[in-house]
């Protein structure tokens, strides 16, 4: 057997050549259920994606993200992500760091928000179904925001247009430059 002639051990032990054709079939059919499946899934979320950051010392951020009208009047909040385990709820005071939310919404808010609030959230991705959140607001222009806060850190904002009711699918995108990598924004039309 040449190194370049591909070849493969089979369960029995016996070499074979593989099928090209059927190997190319086999490829075509899982591409084809890839793409029916892709088709076919209906996701209203907002995914927001946490940079790994190389400090000294990590604390991860606050995050809170709301739909706000285009003069920028909070609709309704999306989530509101703090230090939820500190005794006698002393996390909540921090909440104040996220400056924009916080003069919109979070100095009216009765904490914890049910539906909203949860712990903090290590680097990496996390997302947001947004089927509830969304379901009782007007037709218009919106934006929704996204900002974080760390201890130690800094602070940052990002917002992404939607119109309401969706009726085309949309994918909408925002790069971070620090605190934020990313926020994308999947919303398909109500069928």
């Amino acid at each position: 057997m040449s190194p370049a002639t591909p070849y493969f051990l089979s369960c029995d032990g016996k070499v074979h050549r593989p099928n090209k054709l059927l190997n190319r079939l086999i490829q075509l059919a899982l591409s084809l259920v890839l793409i029916g499946t892709t088709i076919s899934v209906q996701a209203n979320e907002l995914e927001i994606t946490l940079p790994t950051l190389d400090v000294a010392e990590y604390h991860a951020p606050y995050v809170a993200a709301w739909l706000a009208d285009e003069r920028g009047k909070r609709v309704v909040d999306i989530a509101v992500w703090y230090d939820t385990d500190m005794a006698n709820n002393e996390g909540e005071k921090w909440l104040k760091d996220l400056r924009m939310w916080w003069r919109r919404s979070g100095r009216s808010a009765s904490m914890p928000i049910d539906g909203v609030s949860g712990a903090t959230r290590r680097p990496g991705k996390s997302v947001i179904a947004l089927d509830e959140h969304f379901s009782n607001v007007p037709a218009g222009d919106y934006f929704v925001w996204v900002e974080a806060a760390r201890e130690l850190g800094g602070r940052e904002t990002l917002k992404v247009p939607v119109s309401l009711p969706v009726t085309q699918s949309v994918q909408t995108r925002a790069e971070g430059q620090h605190e934020l990598s990313s926020i994308t924004l999947h919303m398909e039309p109500a069928k």
